[in-house]
C-alpha cells in the first residue's frame, strides 16, 4: 500500500493507493464525511494524478471510495469557514485542475461507484473515462437545493449526458438512479451490488490485456477530437492512427492476428 496524502500523526490517510500489475487503485478515505472533496483531498488526488501521469508503467486507474457512498461533493463546512472570493476562486480552480487531470491522464480512469455521488462527487464520476456503478448507486447535482447552482459540475456533466438532461438535474437537484444514469450515459457498466468488485476487476483485466501503446494513443486522441469540426477531427484522428500504426505493438498485433496467435505486447520494433 502506497499513500501520499501526508496525514497527521495517528490519522488514517484520506486517500489510499495500491498498485497491482499495472493498475493503480485510488480510494477516497473520508467515510465519516462521505468522502467530501476537501482541500486536502483535492491536493492528495492531484499529487497522485501527477505521479501517475509521469509513470509509463501505469496502464489503468480505478477510483473508488470507502464507507456508505462514493462522494458527497465539496466540504461545505470548510467552504463556509472561509467566506472570501479569493478562497472560493482558489478552491474551484483546485477542483477543476483535478477534473481536467483525470481527462488528460494518458491511461483510462475507471470510477467504481457505490451509494451516492452528489454535486462535485457527480462531477468526479462524469470526469472519469469509464464508470462501473452498483445497482443501488444514485447520482445528483444537488447544490441548487442549498442555493448554489452546480456550475463547475455542469461542465463535466453536460459533456457526458444530453444537455437537457444535464440541465434538468442541475436545476431540480433531483437524484437519478443507476439504471437511469446508465441509460443517459453517465454510467458505462451497471453491476449488481454484490458483483461490483468483480465487474470492476473484469474491466481492468480487459484493459490490461490490450496494447498499452494503443490505449495511450486512443485516450490522447479521444477527447480533443470531440471539440473539433468533423473534417478536423478526421484529419487529427488519421494522424494519430498513422503514428499508432508505426508502433511496435501495432506491428506485433497485426502479425499475431494474421498468424492466428495471441499478441505479446512490448516487443521490439519490426
Amino acid at each position: 500500500m502506497d499513500t501520499r496524502s501526508h496525514p497527521a500523526d495517528g490519522e488514517a490517510p484520506i486517500l489510499l493507493r495500491e498498485d497491482h500489475e499495472g493498475a493503480v487503485y485510488l480510494t477516497l478515505n473520508r467515510p465519516d464525511k462521505f468522502n467530501t472533496l476537501s482541500e486536502a483531498m483535492l491536493e492528495a488526488l492531484q499529487t497522485e494524478l501527477d505521479a501517475i501521469a509521469a509513470d509509463p508503467k501505469v496502464r489503468c486507474v480505478v477510483l473508488s471510495a470507502k464507507g456508505r457512498g462514493f462522494c458527497a461533493g465539496h466540504d461545505l463546512r470548510e467552504m463556509r469557514a472561509n467566506p472570501s472570493d479569493d478562497y472560493y476562486q482558489f478552491l474551484f480552480r483546485q477542483c477543476s485542475r483535478v477534473m481536467q487531470s483525470i481527462v488528460e491522464l494518458p491511461v483510462p480512469v475507471v470510477a467504481r461507484v457505490h451509494g451516492m455521488a452528489t454535486a462535485a462527487g457527480c462531477q468526479l464520476v462524469a470526469s472519469c473515462d469509464l464508470v462501473v456503478a452498483g445497482r443501488s448507486a444514485s447520482f445528483a447535482v444537488s447544490g441548487i437545493n442549498a442555493g448554489l447552482f452546480c456550475s463547475t459540475p455542469a461542465v463535466a456533466l453536460s459533456r457526458c449526458i444530453a444537455p437537457k438532461r444535464a440541465f434538468d438535474m442541475l436545476v431540480t437537484g433531483q437524484f437519478i438512479n443507476a439504471e437511469t444514469a446508465e441509460a443517459w450515459g453517465l454510467v458505462s457498466t451497471l453491476a449488481e451490488d454484490d458483483a461490483l468488485d468483480a465487474t470492476v476487476d473484469a474491466k481492468v483485466r480487459l484493459i490490461l490485456s490490450k496494447s498499452p501503446d494503443a490505449v495511450r494513443f486512443g485516450k490522447a486522441m479521444f477527447y480533443p477530437q470531440r471539440e473539433m469540426s468533423l473534417a478536423d477531427a478526421y484529419d487529427y484522428a488519421g494522424q494519430v492512427m498513422a503514428e499508432n500504426m508505426q508502433s511496435p505493438d501495432a506491428g506485433e498485433g497485426i502479425d499475431a492476428f494474421l498468424g492466428k496467435r495471441q499478441p505479446v505486447w512490448g516487443q521490439p520494433g519490426h
